[in-house]
């Protein structure tokens, strides 16, 4: 392992990434809310760190990254955007302890969207900005917005784009690595103008406008008010945040298909068409589950039940009403949704529609091979066979992804957090979703967790943006042999 390398390129993706805080630091200006101090602050001592670890370990090859070393370059990047991310909330929130304002970046970066700020309009407009920016930012990914714009990273950023977009078949739209991620983030803010647009033309402020648009496309769920989308009670409103969560939650290569020339191209994918069916029948049946129960008319049932499928199962986390209030079997699917989660190759979390596919296509053709034992099947998605490599990887995730739960939910229940609660929080910060069940249901927050507690799920967070192998890894005694 060449330290030397994994910390000059952390330096130098820290030292990016405070560069990037001149955005909010204007807007911080502009408001006159007395966050400029603090996100200066905040600006020079991530420049500061950043500039002395890149000229500290000057002279490392990075032309040659290997798998181990992208893996610990990206979880020891993202943990240094957590860490120097949470200095504008510890320095511009009087009070606030360390520990809450580390969950606070994470939360925003890993696009999780759980929030410890028990009175989010009592904070000035300078850090409800940044917790929105935090979100857009990781919500392509920090180190894919380094590879697009940092030339001298591009040689060796295939094992560092891999290691932060760890889909079971991570796309590569161009033949460089820099060209694909170019092309993921026009994608990424021409989606983002647009949303800015529809919510000013229906009466949005600029600001709110910008603020919510940039927690929507990373499907994170920040709002700047404490009701969340409930707050607007707009039909128009709801209804763009439902489209733009659905185009977040599907494979952006396909939407950059789609703008080539192929309007298709989402419909023909497989993936694309589960994920769109297997939606609209979730809305379909909490609709009618809370149809004449909650809601008396047809029309407001299917509009909050889509809003809450979509916002759930997207990850995003956004919230027009408070589901713990609906029937047991709509509550239930929508804990279910918190485990599988948007497309691969979206911004959001969760398991993804592509590992659910092929494992049950995996269990069809098991079932199918004890009927009969001697045939020979292949699976295939769109046609295409998928190799026995991806199908072990997807199954180890997917054990994985159970067992961590598990483990999680047994140690916050031992550090005294009721038994919904646990389920809930584990289950929403592994998924990157953010409102759970209990406690941290949709009119709650994560201020109550207890400090080990919020620790704990900190590390679940960082488990489900980097999609567990890349940051379980690390515990591998092999993973440090030569």
């Amino acid at each position: 392992m060449r330290w030397r390398l994994i910390l000059y390129v952390v330096g130098l993706l820290t030292l990016f990434f405070g560069l990037t805080m001149a955005a909010p630091l204007a807007v911080s200006l502009l408001f006159r809310d007395g966050s400029g101090i603090p996100m200066l602050l905040s600006l020079a001592i991530t420049v500061l760190f950043g500039a002395s670890m890149s000229i500290g370990f000057r002279g490392a090859e990075i032309a040659d990254i290997r798998q181990r070393e992208g893996m610990a370059i990206v979880f020891f990047g993202w943990t240094a955007m957590g860490l120097f991310g949470a200095l504008p909330f510890y320095i511009g929130c009087e009070g606030l302890p360390f520990t809450d304002a580390f969950f606070e970046s994470v939360s925003g970066f890993t696009t999780t969207g759980a929030s410890i700020f028990t009175n989010i309009e009592n904070h000035v407009e300078g850090i409800l900005f940044w917790r929105s920016y935090i979100q857009w930012l990781g919500g392509m990914g920090i180190i894919v917005l380094s590879l697009a714009v940092l030339p001298f990273l591009k040689i060796g950023g295939m094992q560092l784009y891999k290691a932060e977009v760890p889909s079971p078949v991570p796309d590569k739209l161009k033949p460089r690595i820099q060209e694909t991620a170019v092309t993921l983030w026009k994608v990424y803010v021409l989606f983002t103008f647009l949303q800015i647009l529809l919510l000013l033309a229906g009466g949005m402020n600029l600001y709110e406008a910008v603020c919510h648009t940039f927690t929507t496309m990373p499907t994170g769920g920040f709002s700047t008010k404490n009701a969340s989308i409930a707050h607007y009670n707009n039909a128009y409103f709801d209804t763009v945040f439902i489209l733009f969560m659905l185009m977040a939650g599907i494979n952006f290569s396909l939407h950059y298909q789609m703008l080539k020339g192929k309007p298709l191209a989402i419909w023909r994918d497989a993936e694309g068409r589960f994920f769109l069916s297997f939606s609209l029948l979730l809305v379909l049946l909490v609709s009618w589950n809370i149809y004449g129960e909650i809601y008396h008319t047809i029309g407001d049932a299917i509009r909050y039940g889509a809003f809450q499928v979509v916002s759930i199962l997207t990850t995003t986390g956004y919230a027009t009403a408070d589901y713990e209030t609906w029937p047991a079997m709509s509550q239930l699917i929508l804990f279910l949704c918190m485990f599988i989660g948007a497309s691969a190759g979206s911004t959001g979390g969760g398991v993804k529609c592509l590992r659910i596919m092929l494992m049950f296509k995996y269990c069809a053709r098991e079932l199918f091979s004890l009927v009969h034992p001697r045939s020979i099947t292949h699976i295939k998605i769109s046609g295409k066979p998928i190799s026995e490599e991806i199908i072990r990887s997807v199954m180890g995730f997917l054990a994985l992804y159970i067992g961590l739960f598990a483990i999680c939910v047994v140690i916050l229940s031992g550090l005294g957090v009721d038994f919904v609660t646990s389920l809930a929080a584990v289950a929403s910060c592994i998924g990157n979703v953010g409102p759970g069940f209990g406690l941290v249901g949709p009119a709650e927050n994560y201020a109550v967790i207890p400090t080990l507690g919020k620790w704990l799920l900190i590390w679940c967070m960082l488990l489900g943006r980097l999609e567990i192998y890349t940051v379980i890894i690390l515990l591998a005694p092999e993973f440090w042999r030569k």
